[in-house]
């Protein structure tokens, strides 16, 4: 017994051995990419042009999924790419999936060639596919260039291991400057292949082809049960996998092995592989179908024929196609037929299964009729399905010998066609030899009452009785409802009921389609509509389930494609099984410019008796292009009921929110809203339009209050269109304005035909805000703006003199004015300009630029401009207050070449109650080349800060300001204060008023921008000078990874000054000593980090004082003590002469080797801690830090707050 028992164990141990030797099919290669996770960590699907359980590639990862590209020439190429830091001129503005520019996707090159260049992305071999695999992507096409995409900007396709190539997906070749999405229906393949994603141009920028996320969808083929046996219906295949009873014998290879497709017996199944099978191709119509294969229809142009026949799956196998002929199209419809076949029952029906490819404009639809003693239909489908095979069914019961007639529309457009293959006739369809006579031919189609088939559907009855607008899909119309075409090509789709007993209504019911899909059904093409379009309807979905399925509407644009869903319902309507659970829906369809249809989709988790989804009562309301409701308050709106006579423009990338709780009015109302910091947001614009607007016989004013918030705030525009398409910009904004409510004013000129006007919020990155509330429109002038920045328009300012100033912007100008604005930063921008060349503006003439009369204040206001001058000597500008009575005052002059900079110029007006103007005179100096432009002028209710004055941040940013080059930063500071805020982290308190009302400036990490990006607040051009003491206060968290640097920026160069490393959780008081030698700007740098912020608060700069005077300074002051002040002046004076004379003996006797590194006249003493400050140690060599001609040092103190 003993023997036997060690025996036993050494076979048992002997046969795991030989087992654990066997590899697993994890680590074999055949368990490699085929959508089957064999490894548990599912390894085996790493870079299979997927990645992982989900089967998706977003590109994140530098791998790309295994992607592979052929470029043939290389002067073409796809490449993986990020959108960049800024709105780009070309490609998408963002990545689909992270939605922001630090995602990736793969996008092409740019590219300018006689020729067709192409490049080819290429997935890994892929090891077999299901009759269900689909791959659903996002793709973005846009000619940003406009120099045309030709006919195959994108397509991809399918090669085979016999190296047979089969076109599986074309998309419409439109230029839309947002992500699209579509689906490629891979279909069974049943041997190794790579998917190869083409683009061919011969010129196009950087990025007009891009795409991104795909999604590899229900592609594994059926494997084994958890259990031992098939679910009850189910039938096993020979692998083990199961299937439903009706996939058997249905012409598709559902199990994988074919199994499915083998007992058969009886059945007459035709793949036209070798022929036509007894179908019968004659027809009375001069238009024919042919029996041909991809190969023999085209194997250089993707956009004809289907690409592939169903059967194989191969650009070699045979099908049925009909398509418009070389020659012509002169009969717009083909028939083929069946043999004769035997009468049959209701117990015993023929049934016929088929596959049908309706692709592209030219199908008009194909039906399936019976021919006994009658001609009638059984079966049809309207239209283009897609760039795929579809399943049908079709059940014949006829008590006479009978035939199948198969009659396909065609259309006279540029592509598509109609294929039929792999038809299956049931045992029931017995071949007859007796004859079929016809009692009565069917009447032909009745003709249109109306020629233009564009005003077919247009919600505006042209013909008598409506006839035109009669099977559109409203079910007030006694033939509405049959205007909805089922277009399902999944298991599931929707059917009409009707009849005299039950008000009619849409259901979902089984279908025969086999893809994993919704149900989906379609009106014909509508529209265009007007404003107020209104889609009413009633819906149930009830049923002896707690959850019975989805319903969801969604617009499906001619030009745009497939729309996000404007609607859609999950769940149950009811409670238990209520018959009658209808609930009603409204939905906004509003403006449509193009024609589009409206799709009811649908997934039940059972069809019926089960759940039931149901449609009825189905209205368009209001519908007509040219109808515009009747607005009490017309434009003017405070959003607080709705958007008023405004309306979400559905031609752009994003809409604008209502969102309540931060708007102008009442601080708890409602305000309408752009978050760019929204996850969900793509694409680069999003526009509200006004309704349509009568002439106008005068000027007109619209105004309004905005935010732009945030470090990436973009921008805002106001535009004016006509009814051809043409804008023109009245008013633009743009970056950071600070956490509070501007006033805007935006004269609208006279106008001769119907105009609307537009908000439209421009995305320049991805995080801040842009808002608008309280809009009001006005007949007449606007009141005088406090800020113009002479975008679109010139704010009523005159001119006069021997020349006129001049709007213009970098473009316009001659060649000696300003290249870019101030306000944008760009060449598009605008700004006011007098060319003062001897031979435009001789010595002693004059230009004067007028600013309309304003009211008088009894308070001092600041009067704020930019200005810019160059020219070896430019002429004098002067800024004169002009009141109406009285003598002018100057209150700003300059005279010098400033170079090609805009610097800030200011001064305060008072001047009681008497109107006054604002008056900029330039007299000429007979220079040669030279110009004075000013831009940006405001006028603030407050006074002006005098130089070296504390900049609170309580009334503004004072002289401070963000710049507008992309070169030096992409980022800006932003004002805000602790109570405003709602979205950022910032300190509980500022420092100034030490309460959560007092404002500062902050720069905050956020993962919706990069890291390291970075933003400069820079002070106004200031003097070469001695010390010259800036203090300032900061706020950083030792959790905040963000950088602060302060920079002396001077004749272009940069050099660095001081580094905060830490703060701490209080406010710290910082002071640095800054020297120059020539005229310099003080730069404050926030670098982005991970997390955190950084901010300041009571920035001050003292010109000619360094620290230490300025405090002895202040703290010497004694009221009424004249002679004190100047016994301090007089003593102050002598400490500096001595600390000169010290100076310049300590320069004259130190040692040579040194003499480098105090080069700036300053030393770098620090009186804080080293993990607080540093102080960069100054080079030995200029070109070590990385400037030419760097000469500076600072003194730096810095006091805790107590």
């Amino acid at each position: 017994m003993p023997r036997f028992w060690s025996s036993t164990f050494l076979l048992l141990l002997s046969l795991q051995r030989v087992y654990a030797s066997w590899p697993s099919r994890c680590e074999t290669p055949e368990g490699k990419c085929d959508f089957v996770c064999d490894c548990s960590d599912c390894a085996d699907e790493q870079n299979c042009g997927y990645s992982g359980k989900s089967f998706e590639c977003d590109f994140e990862d530098a791998g790309v999924c295994g992607w592979t590209i052929e470029s043939p020439g290389g002067a073409y190429t796809w490449q993986r790419a990020q959108s960049g830091d800024q709105l780009p001129d070309s490609g998408p503005s963002s990545d689909y999936t992270i939605g922001t520019a630090t995602g990736w996707f793969m996008s092409v090159s740019a590219v300018r060639a006689e020729s067709l260049q192409r490049s080819v992305l290429i997935s890994p071999e892929i090891k077999s596919s299901s009759p269900t695999c689909r791959l659903r992507l996002r793709y973005f096409l846009w000619d940003s260039g406009n120099t045309g995409f030709g006919p195959t900007p994108l397509w991809a396709s399918v090669l085979h291991q016999d190296s047979q190539e089969a076109v599986v997906w074309r998309p419409e070749a439109s230029s839309i400057r947002s992500w699209r999405e579509a689906t490629i229906f891979l279909g069974r393949i049943s041997s190794p292949f790579h998917i190869r994603l083409h683009s061919a141009r011969s010129e196009g920028q950087n990025g007009d082809v891009a795409i991104d996320q795909l999604d590899f969808l229900d592609c594994a083929l059926p494997s084994p049960p958890a259990g031992t046996n098939c679910s009850a219906g189910m039938v096993v295949c020979r692998s083990g996998g199961c299937v439903e009873q009706r996939q058997l014998c249905d012409g598709t290879d559902d199990c994988g092995d074919g199994s499915d497709e083998e007992s058969c017996d009886g059945y007459h199944r035709c793949d036209f592989e070798e022929g036509l099978c007894s179908w019968d191709l004659r027809s009375f119509s001069k238009l024919k179908w042919i029996r041909t294969n991809q190969e023999n229809i085209s194997r250089s142009d993707p956009w004809k024929g289907p690409g592939r026949d169903h059967s194989n799956n191969t650009a070699s196998g045979h099908f049925l196609y009909v398509t418009v002929p070389d020659s012509g199209l002169t009969m717009d419809w083909a028939a083929f037929q069946s043999p004769r076949l035997k009468p049959t029952n209701s117990s015993h029906p023929c049934k016929m299964v088929m596959y049908t490819h309706q692709f592209g404009p030219r199908s008009g639809g194909l039906t399936v009729l019976v021919a006994d003693r009658l001609v009638y239909p059984v079966w049809e489908r309207g239209g283009a399905l897609g760039d795929l095979w579809v399943k049908a069914e079709v059940e014949i019961v006829s008590n006479y010998t009978f035939q199948i007639m198969f009659m396909a529309a065609i259309r006279d457009f540029d592509y598509g066609g109609i294929a039929v293959d792999s038809i299956m006739l049931s045992p029931e369809c017995q071949l007859s030899s007796g004859t079929t006579t016809l009692e009565k031919f069917p009447n032909p189609p009745k003709h249109p009452c109306i020629d233009d088939p564009e005003k077919m559907c247009d919600f505006h009855a042209d013909c008598a009785a409506a006839e035109d607008e009669a099977k559109c899909g409203d079910f007030s119309y006694a033939e509405g409802s049959s205007g909805w075409t089922d277009t399902s090509i999944g298991s599931q789709g929707w059917l009409l009921h009707n009849n005299s007993i039950i008000k009619e209504y849409l259901y979902v019911a089984e279908a025969a389609g086999q893809q994993l899909t919704e149900a989906q059904t379609r009106t014909p093409l509508l529209g265009p509509t007007g404003p107020a379009c209104n889609l009413s309807f009633e819906f149930a979905l009830t049923g002896s389930l707690d959850h019975i399925g989805e319903l969801s509407v969604r617009v499906i644009d001619s030009l745009l494609g497939m729309t996000p869903k404007l609607w859609e319902f999950s769940g149950k309507t009811g409670a238990g099984e209520e018959e009658e659970a209808w609930q009603h829906a409204d939905i906004l369809i509003g403006v449509r410019k193009h024609r589009f249809q409206l799709a009811f989709e649908a997934h039940a988790v059972k069809v019926q008796p089960h759940a039931w989804i149901k449609v009825r009562n189905v209205r368009f309301i209001s519908c007509h292009a040219d109808y515009t409701p009747s607005v009490p308050t017309g434009l003017s709106c405070n959003f607080e009921d709705g958007l008023c006579a405004w309306y979400q423009d559905n031609s752009d990338n994003f809409d604008w929110s209502v969102v309540t709780g931060m708007d102008h009015t009442i601080g708890i109302g409602s305000s309408l809203v752009v978050d760019t910091w929204s996850p969900s947001l793509r694409g680069a614009f999003g526009r509200l339009a006004s309704f349509p607007q009568q002439s106008t016989p005068t000027e007109s004013c619209l105004t309004f209050f905005y935010k732009l918030y945030g470090p990436n705030a973009g921008a805002l525009n106001v535009k004016l269109t006509d009814r051809l398409g043409y804008e023109v910009v009245l008013w633009t904004r743009s970056g950071a304005h600070g956490n509070e409510w501007h006033e805007a004013h935006c004269p609208v000129p006279q106008q001769h035909t119907n105009f609307q006007l537009v908000f439209e919020a421009v995305r320049s990155g991805f995080d801040g805000r842009v808002a608008i509330d309280d809009v009001v429109f006005l007949n007449g002038p606007c009141s005088i703006a406090r800020k113009c920045s002479f975008e679109g328009q010139k704010c009523g300012y005159s001119s006069y003199g021997t020349v006129k100033w001049l709007h213009r912007n970098g473009h316009t100008t001659t060649t000696n004015g300003p290249k870019t604005d101030h306000t944008l930063g760009t060449e598009q921008g605008y700004y006011m300009m007098v060319n003062t060349d001897a031979d435009v503006l001789p010595a002693g003439s004059t230009a004067v630029l007028n600013l309309p009369v304003r009211q008088g204040n009894p308070e001092p206001e600041c009067v704020s401009f930019w200005y810019h001058m160059t020219g070896t000597n430019p002429g004098y500008l002067t800024v004169y207050m002009k009141p109406q009575k009285g003598a002018k005052l100057p209150i700003f002059s300059a005279s010098l070449n400033q170079g090609d900079d805009w610097r800030h110029g200011n001064g305060n007006i008072s001047s009681g109650l008497v109107g006054w103007q604002l008056e900029f005179e330039v007299i000429g100096s007979g220079s040669r080349g030279s110009h004075v432009a000013v831009d940006d002028v405001s006028v603030s209710p407050h006074p002006c800060e005098n130089q070296g004055s504390k900049c609170s941040l309580e009334n503004g940013m004072c002289s401070w300001s963000n710049i507008q080059n992309p070169e030096r930063d992409k980022l800006d500071w932003e004002r805000t204060s602790q109570e405003e805020e709602q979205h950022y982290p910032v300190p509980p308190e500022d420092h100034t008023l030490g309460t959560e009302k007092g404002h500062f400036l902050f720069f905050t990490s956020s993962d919706r921008t990069a890291a390291n990006q970075n933003a400069w607040l820079v002070s106004p051009h200031l003097p070469l000078t001695k010390p010259t003491c800036l203090r300032f206060w900061a706020y950083k968290l030792h959790s905040s990874d963000c950088q602060l640097k302060v920079w002396k920026l001077s004749g272009g160069l940069i050099y660095e000054l001081l580094i905060v490393n830490e703060v701490g959780r209080f406010w710290r008081h910082f002071e640095l000593n800054i020297t120059s030698n020539e005229e310099y700007q003080i730069v404050f740098e926030g670098i982005k980090g991970t997390s955190g912020f950084v901010a300041l608060d009571d920035i001050e700069y003292t010109v000619g004082f360094d620290c230490a005077t300025r405090d002895k300074e202040s703290t010497s002051k004694k009221p009424d003590n004249t002679g004190g002040i100047a016994a301090s002046v007089i003593v102050v004076l002598l400490l500096i002469g001595t600390l000169v004379a010290l100076l310049v003996f300590y320069l004259r006797t130190k040692p040579d080797a040194k003499a480098s590194s105090v080069a700036g006249g300053f030393s770098n003493e620090g009186y804080v801690a080293e993990d607080d400050v540093t102080v960069p140690p100054v080079q030995n060599h200029p070109m070590a830090a990385r400037f030419n001609n760097f000469s500076v040092s600072a003194e730096v103190r810095e006091r805790e707050e107590e």
